[in-house]
């Protein structure tokens, strides 16, 4: 490829890298242990994704790809440096927290008569938090649950032993190992969609991405447009939630079928222009 149709790409990379190396360099990552990381994953995304006619890709192969020598690739390998170590359970803890959330503040039979979140006895019948959990979170154990959603500043415990809501919405505390895993989450499924849209095949349908933006918004709205993000968000993922587990793939005779993960994302955009303060 000459090195102007690179043009573009570089262009793009340079803007989506600047928010990945503020990430990282708060997080005390350094450049050095950021290229090593790369360098790993490009060599497992060669290996994996780009065989011929369905065989796996060969270190020579794999070298012309990535611009790395033989000698380096066969060391990535053989270290196992590559290997991509994927764990789902904290974004599944984390769907199941948010569930839980929205669900006390929506949920008809765990609101007051002016449509604030009641205080749940711990255990029992009718509106209680253990019952909120089995309706929004399935079989997850309602002790960690609890856990996870006090450490959080998400509920309390009251003096008498019932539960409160103090947030709407789930996050873990900024830059624990959670909240970051969740960001490497959010970030790939964003970048897979983007790219999927580049390089697929004419036959293949786009996967919805699109931004809603404008430049000329007056700084002193930006309360107002966060808390609308918030509740026009939240109500949106909350529709989709409920599409998605409407139909989700049933077991046959208790045989294992085949499924896809499907999901939708938003998130909200903020960036300082002309004549505003930080």
């Amino acid at each position: 490829m000459e090195i102007q149709s690179h043009r573009p790409i570089v262009t793009a990379s340079l803007r989506w890298l600047r928010p990945i190396a503020r990430w990282l360099l708060k997080s005390g990552v350094t450049w050095k242990q950021f290229a090593e990381l790369s360098r790993g994953v490009f060599v497992s995304v060669a290996a994996e994704e780009f065989g011929l006619r369905g065989r796996p890709t060969n270190v020579s192969r794999i070298a012309l790809l990535t611009g790395m020598t033989r000698r380096e690739v066969r060391r990535y390998r053989e270290s196992g440096a590559a290997t991509a170590v994927e764990d789902l359970r904290a974004e599944d803890d984390l769907n199941h927290a948010s569930r839980v959330l929205a669900g006390w503040h929506l949920d008809a039979e765990f609101i007051d008569e002016i449509g604030k979140p009641r205080a749940l006895e711990a255990k029992g019948d009718g509106a209680t938090f253990e019952q909120l959990v089995r309706r929004y979170a399935g079989d997850i154990p309602v002790t960690a649950l609890i856990k996870e959603l006090v450490r959080s500043n998400s509920i309390e415990r009251t003096t008498d032993g019932r539960y409160r809501a103090l947030r709407r919405f789930y996050m873990p505390r900024a830059m624990d190992g959670q909240a970051v895993e969740r960001a490497g989450a959010v970030l790939a499924d964003l970048a897979a969609t983007v790219e999927h849209n580049l390089a697929r095949d004419a036959a293949e349908p786009p996967r919805f991405e699109g931004r809603a933006q404008s430049r000329q918004v007056d700084p002193r709205q930006l309360p107002a447009f966060l808390a609308f993000m918030e509740r026009e968000g939240q109500a949106f993922l909350e529709r989709c939630d409920e599409w998605l587990s409407a139909h989700e793939a049933q077991q046959v005779d208790g045989a294992q079928v085949a499924t896809l993960r499907l999901g939708a994302g938003v998130f909200a955009i903020q960036e300082r222009t002309v004549g505003e303060e930080s």
